[in-house]
């Protein structure tokens, strides 16, 4: 099979700095940008707004009027003012709404957004950020900043190069930017991942991107070829890729915690997490519709996640191990290809019907999680999947959905999901379902129907066994249709900054372990 040129050089995103000078202060900025907070006596500029309007003669307030700025949430209000060698050639206003943290992760993307193809900014922005506020600006202007190319003759535009954020203390943000910048840059390399074309990125690809970044994070990683998964019984893997040329993989990824011994961090508890790795999905012989297939590149968003969020997780400093499993493969037609009536074995024994072969996220999930609870034996495990349609249609676009088998796993999805601005709800294992995934031939069928999201994760359940276990389905999320705060139109990259925000927190297992 030829292979498939090297992908571009790509963009990257913005460097950052601390300054406690405030942006008419700072030499050499081609922009300065300040945030706007509505009231009802008219909207009300944010630190250095006066100061720079004396200083470039120009009267921002009225700027704000001529424009009908209110203040709002990401809106911005663009003022030139020259191109002297000595002070920026244009200011911007950016509205900070009610300036709680998600505001302010809203007008980073939208500074970001207006700043492309600059070479540096400096902003009064973070002066006013309440507490987590700077890291929540930083992420959205990285993440505000995202491109992706593969044209001849180079990216279309370039993110701002360089951005200082202005008026505030260093003590103690720097730690509040450095982690900041372990959670924008997993949630880009989430999004590079699940954006590069299927031609590439096949499950060996994948593979090789796993081993590159957690060589690099310092991680142990193994790679399961086609001829290993078969000598160890990973049925569901090998069905879904069977029908493709290009063979399917299992990424197995070790995290050990920062001065823990290899004796120390076997006592320390384990948390798995489990990633989709369809790296393209045609829907097998059950084939999907052309139009449905248009997104299926990012399939393995799940799957570029868990890799995205191991690669960070020293950054944020997690206190226990983690193991993250990818099983990737593509689900390809051919003669090969699984047949809907096909029954599989699954690593451990337990067996499948495949009613549907679009129903294949949950074969490739089954089998690493039962791998994970026999031969890692986790306190928790937490399993994150493009898996359903059914969860866009119950939650829209921009909410992921999870299921928790444990209250105190449910709490901690809940409180990550919260604090790191991707938006997730709980939904129901109801057990009056149960029946729709049993077989009368196997353990279990894959294709329930009905209550799709809800029945999808009761197959999944039986693959947990008794550990504390949530199973996030963020179909529902995985495509921005357009530019939108910090999601720009394309993949999304949806999960890394959720994961992180709890393997990150001071005790992740609480309420669990």
């Amino acid at each position: 099979m030829p292979t498939t040129a090297a992908l571009p050089t790509q963009v990257s995103p913005p460097e950052f700095a601390l300054s406690p000078a405030l942006p008419h202060q700072i030499g050499g900025a081609e922009v300065w940008a300040f945030p706007v907070l509505p009231d009802e006596d008219g909207p009300l500029l944010g630190p250095g707004a006066d100061e720079a309007a004396e200083s470039l003669e120009v009267d921002l307030l009225a700027a704000l009027e001529a424009a009908r700025a209110t203040g709002r949430t990401g809106e911005v209000t663009t003022v030139p003012v020259g191109t002297a060698s000595d002070g920026p050639g244009l200011v911007l206003l950016v509205g900070v709404g009610e300036a709680a943290v998600a505001d302010f992760r809203r007008a980073g993307a939208s500074l970001a957004r207006a700043t492309k193809d600059r070479a540096s900014v400096a902003t009064s922005l973070a002066a006013i950020a309440p507490d987590d506020g700077l890291a929540a600006l930083v992420v959205g202007a990285m993440l505000g900043s995202f491109a992706f190319h593969w044209r001849s003759t180079g990216p279309k535009e370039q993110p701002v190069a360089r951005i200082v954020l202005g008026g505030v203390s260093t003590d103690g943000a720097d730690d509040e930017l450095a982690r900041a910048l372990a959670l924008g840059g997993a949630g880009w390399r989430s999004r590079a991942l699940a954006t590069v074309p299927a031609n590439l990125k096949t499950p060996s690809w994948l593979a090789e991107q796993a081993v590159e970044v957690g060589e690099a994070a310092g991680l142990e990683v193994k790679v399961w070829d086609a001829a290993q998964l078969a000598a160890e019984g990973f049925g569901g893997i090998l069905a879904v890729g069977g029908g493709s040329v290009n063979e399917p993989r299992l990424i197995r990824m070790d995290y050990t915690p920062r001065g823990a011994t290899r004796s120390s961090s076997r006592k320390l508890p384990t948390v798995v997490l489990v990633g989709k790795g369809i790296t393209f999905d045609s829907g097998g012989l059950d084939i999907k519709p052309s139009e449905g297939m248009l997104t299926m590149k990012r399939d393995m968003s799940g799957g570029g996640a868990v890799i995205a969020a191991m690669a960070a997780l020293r950054d944020v400093d997690c206190p226990v191990r983690v193991v993250g499993l990818v099983p990737a493969a593509e689900n390809s037609v051919s003669g090969s290809a699984m047949r809907p009536g096909d029954v599989i074995t699954h690593f451990g024994g337990r067996t499948s019907e495949v009613n549907n072969t679009d129903a294949e996220g949950r074969l490739v999930l089954a089998d690493a999680m039962a791998y994970a609870v026999s031969e890692v034996e986790p306190a928790a495990l937490l399993d994150i999947a493009t898996l359903t349609g059914a969860m866009k249609v119950a939650l829209g676009q921009w909410t992921g959905g999870y299921f928790a088998n444990h209250e105190g796993m449910a709490e901690q999805v809940e409180a990550a999901a919260a604090a790191s601005g991707e938006s997730a709800w709980r939904m129901p294992l109801v057990t009056d379902y149960e029946e729709k995934v049993a077989s009368k031939i196997a353990d279990g069928d894959n294709a329930a129907g009905g209550a799709g999201a809800i029945t999808a994760a009761l197959f999944l359940q039986h693959f947990a066994g008794d550990v504390p276990w949530a199973h996030v389905d963020f179909a529902s999320a995985a495509e921005s249709p357009a530019d939108r705060f910090e999601w720009t139109a394309g993949p999304s990259g949806w999960g890394p900054r959720l994961l992180l925000s709890w393997l990150g927190s001071d005790d992740p297992l609480a309420g669990i372990a």
